[in-house]
């Protein structure tokens, strides 16, 4: 699940990882249709990024379950560096330069200031396969961020880090994916608003 939305995100400002922003109105009721949603699923686990907004919204989907919500740092959003707080219509301006670095880079680009996307892909996708592993038979949700889900979207059909700004993973959207063993993971439902549509 991508967290709810957030003031930043009404606004249209890049929060990274070092943005510990609040769910807005609307996203801590996009957190209680998810919960809703998920209410009669049974859960193994339910796991989030460190983030206010992602264990937020986690909250909203662990009380239906009585679970603990487990905080998971390799789940953090990317830290975007300079880029923290900028407007997107100011982003705008250079979006093309980020662009032609992105594909040109590919895994070796580094946010100004920020993190790595390397680096970044390898923990987003080392915590995923922690938690994969320490609930092999069970469904577990993780709450995290746009980068975060994105990129495990990318990396487990083993697309490379640049296809990330092909995928759009709208706020309190149901991503699904089936690790089963034997078999490579398989993407079985991608940013799913159904859920904020009804009522």
């Amino acid at each position: 699940m991508r967290h709810g939305e957030t003031t930043w995100n009404q606004q249209r400002v890049i929060q990274g990882g070092g943005s510990d922003t609040d769910l807005s109105e609307t996203g801590r009721d996009q957190a209680e249709k998810l919960g809703l949603l998920l209410k009669d699923t049974l859960l193994t686990a339910v796991y989030a990024s460190p983030l206010k907004r992602a264990m937020d919204t986690a909250h909203a989907i662990a009380k239906h379950h009585g679970l603990k919500v487990h905080a998971a740092h390799g789940l953090k959003e990317v830290a975007v560096g300079e880029l923290e707080g900028v407007s997107l219509d100011k982003f705008a301006q250079s979006f093309s330069q980020f662009m032609v670095d992105w594909q040109t880079k590919g895994d070796q680009m580094t946010f100004f200031g920020g993190e790595n996307l390397g680096d970044f892909r390898d923990r987003v996708w080392k915590a995923i396969l922690e938690i994969v592993d320490k609930n092999k038979d069970g469904t577990v949700v993780v709450v995290s961020h746009f980068f975060v889900t994105a990129t495990v979207v990318c990396q487990a059909p083993g697309l490379p880090i640049t296809h990330l700004v092909r995928i759009r993973i709208q706020p309190s959207s149901r991503t699904i994916l089936e690790f089963s063993n034997g078999y490579p993971p398989r993407l079985l439902l991608l940013s799913d608003i159904c859920h904020l549509r009804e009522g």
